[in-house]
């Protein structure tokens, strides 16, 4: 849920040339925090229905449970290294903090995709097939919110010439 809601942010990052952006921040943030709690709903009900699909719903529930902390222990050690990035350009002065953003935050972000990934393999590893597939549901939807929210509410308009107006 914090991950879609820096999503929601990241998705409308440089669009604003204003410096005072608290609510629009804010609002973006909110954003992808509701598109990824709507989207987590899926991974969640699939998981529900394995279970109550399950011949044997305590050896499903022990598999999903194991998987869910291979998942988690890579996405703990990443979420990690974003905090210490973050609180170092939130604390630091200006020129390194930005130092921070650059070495820190910036790298990180492309990391993630990475992080999902070893996460799935985590869920594989400890949890086999069916904690694998909730582990892949869960990462597409993490990795799907940034592009959703900037689809729906910050793509760029499309700018159309006067001749292509002129034929509608």
């Amino acid at each position: 849920m914090v991950d879609a809601a820096f999503s929601g942010f990241r998705a409308y990052a440089g669009r604003d040339a204003r410096i005072r952006k608290h609510r629009t921040n804010l609002r973006a943030a909110l954003r992808g925090l509701a598109v990824g709690t709507v989207l987590l709903l899926a991974p969640a009900l699939t998981a529900v229905v394995l279970l109550l699909a399950s011949a044997d719903p305590h050896r499903t529930y022990a598999a999903l449970t194991a998987g869910g902390l291979g998942y988690l222990l890579p996405l703990a050690l990443y979420a990690t290294a974003v905090l210490l990035s973050l609180a170092a350009y939130l604390l630091l002065p200006f020129r390194a903090s930005t130092l921070a953003m650059v070495v820190g935050l910036g790298p990180l972000t492309l990391l993630r995709p990475l992080a999902v990934a070893a996460a799935c393999l985590g869920a594989f590893l400890t949890g086999g097939w069916t904690s694998f597939l909730i582990g892949v549901l869960a990462g597409a939807v993490v990795l799907s919110v940034e592009p959703l929210v900037h689809r729906h509410w910050y793509r760029p308009a499309h700018a159309t010439s006067d001749s292509a107006a002129a034929r509608h």
